[in-house]
């Protein structure tokens, strides 16, 4: 899966918090996010005259939340593991055991989540 495909994954599967997405979908994903998030900043800055993050950012915030929680999820799935564990991410050391999960290749052929997105 490649950036533009990733990107529209996300915003069709906005609100899905069922099945598996393979890691480049939820790495293109997070990096789109990353890049809306620094933008969002600059204009508040540039624009506005925040000095940080101001309304530009909360709205691109609130508009990204719900779809990077549900590729958080699937993301998740695709390991066999369920979306739930996302709240380890309010700790330090859950969030560095998340990352390691986000980055593990995800389980050969079907789980109960669903199939492999790859198809293998």
């Amino acid at each position: 899966m490649n950036f533009t495909e990733a990107i529209q994954s996300g915003f069709q599967n906005y609100a899905n918090f069922k099945g598996r997405a393979q890691r480049s979908a939820f790495w293109f994903w997070n990096l789109f996010a990353f890049i809306v998030y620094v933008v969002a900043t600059l204009l508040d800055q540039y624009m506005l005259d925040y000095d940080g993050p101001g309304p530009i950012y909360g709205l691109c915030a609130l508009a990204l939340i719900i779809p990077s929680l549900a590729v958080g999820a699937r993301r998740l799935h695709d390991i066999d593991r369920t979306g739930w564990w996302q709240l380890l991410s309010l700790t330090v050391v859950g969030t560095i055991v998340l990352i390691v999960w986000w980055v593990s290749r995800g389980q050969p052929g079907p789980n109960r989540f669903g199939p492999n997105p790859l198809g293998e």
